[in-house]
């Protein structure tokens, strides 16, 4: 089965500056972080404050879940980084 995104739940996580939000593959959750950077470069005008990345999120929704599939398929860990250098 493929790793799927059912679930569009994304919060941001001040704590590693960085959007939180969860892939499964079957019924195991894979938790992925895209940091600022990350998401600053796929979108450039984006705020740079919690309500700007969040929005910078869902309006790049699909290529970043398309994005972090690919780093799934890197290996299997406890949690996935979505780096700006996978764009």
């Amino acid at each position: 089965m493929p790793l799927g995104f059912p679930n569009e739940c994304r919060f941001y996580d001040d704590a590693v500056h960085a959007v939180r939000f969860s892939g499964y593959d079957g019924a195991l959750e894979a938790p992925f972080f895209i940091g600022e950077r990350a998401l600053k470069q796929i979108q450039p005008d984006m705020a740079f404050n919690e309500s700007g990345l969040l929005k910078a999120f869902d309006l790049n929704r699909e290529w970043i879940y398309a994005t972090a599939a690919k780093v799934y398929e890197r290996g299997r860990k406890g949690s996935y980084d979505v780096l700006a250098e996978d764009f």
